[in-house]
């Protein structure tokens, strides 16, 4: 599979006005013109999970998935475990997520937050769907509640993972997938770059957790699926293989963790292409980004 999986984005939370991309049918073109044929959509509250489908149901090539997201239970309110099976009964919806625990930015709610995502573990062993979980000043509380839940059970994946090799080493024993945003890429990101070596290719992907996190050179832009090319090239660089053994490495593990079966884009010539060499400057117009 010479094409690339953005294995987490939030289309529906991209800019679609202003200076920013004008149309998701424009960031859809530009993304499949960089190789970025398949794509993983992903909801923080069950309102928001009717909002990203309507804007990505007209395309082809993307996955979906809904969860509680620990900065966003405010706005979920007394979300039901019924309200949350029902937005992932859709064939394409192939995680719960993201749910998990962050108390860098919301430490007061520390106490909802570890009971969101012990609920949100069951429910996706119930419902044997892989998790998507997002962990940020909480290692220890977020492998500690992946144990007592049996999460290993459903497996799942640690997206923009920006923590320690411990704690990617904990998570990689229980059998979850290690995902890489252009945090890489930044030059204050040395812990990052220290789980890069550590994390084995048969349990890595990369993302762009879009519209943040735009990843080197184009940092300061609304992120899009298409620069997750940046940061597979800078990954592969780093890792000392190319870009190509890194993409076919990342989309067999996606399709892995989320048990699908990714289908061939109807470009043939985009699976025949050296993407070492094939640039994003060719996509843009001059002088974009903005």
């Amino acid at each position: 599979m010479c094409f690339l999986v953005d294995s987490h984005c939030h289309l529906a939370s991209l800019t679609l006005e202003g200076k920013g991309p004008k149309s998701i049918a424009e960031v859809m073109a530009r993304a499949r013109a960089c190789g970025v044929t398949h794509m993983l959509s992903v909801a923080c509250t069950i309102e928001d999970y009717a909002k990203m489908m309507q804007v990505i149901a007209p395309f082809d090539g993307i996955y979906n998935a809904c969860g509680i997201h620990p900065l966003n239970l405010e706005e979920a309110g007394a979300w039901t475990e019924e309200q949350l099976a029902a937005c992932l009964t859709d064939e394409k919806c192939i995680a719960l997520g993201e749910t998990g625990l962050d108390f860098f930015y919301a430490a007061e709610t520390r106490e909802a937050q570890l009971d969101s995502f012990a609920r949100q573990i069951d429910l996706a062993n119930e419902l044997k769907k892989p998790l998507i979980i997002h962990a940020r000043a909480a290692h220890h509380d977020t492998v500690a509640l992946m144990r007592e839940h049996n999460a290993r059970d459903c497996g799942g994946v640690m997206h923009c993972f920006c923590d320690e090799v411990e704690m990617a080493r904990e998570c990689l024993d229980l059998g979850f997938f290690i995902s890489f945003s252009g945090i890489a890429t930044f030059r204050a990101a040395d812990n990052v770059r220290e789980v890069l070596k550590y994390v084995p290719l048969d349990r890595m992907m990369v993302e762009t957790d879009c519209p943040y996190l735009a990843p080197v050179p184009v940092r300061g832009v609304d992120n899009e699926p298409a620069f997750v090319r940046y940061t597979l090239e800078y990954i592969a660089d780093f890792k000392g293989i190319s870009p190509k053994e890194l993409a076919k490495a990342t989309s067999a593990n996606f399709e892995q963790c989320f048990k699908v079966k990714l289908s061939t884009p109807s470009d043939e010539n985009i699976l025949q292409k050296d993407i070492s060499t094939y640039k994003l400057e060719k996509i843009y117009n001059k002088g974009w980004p903005y």
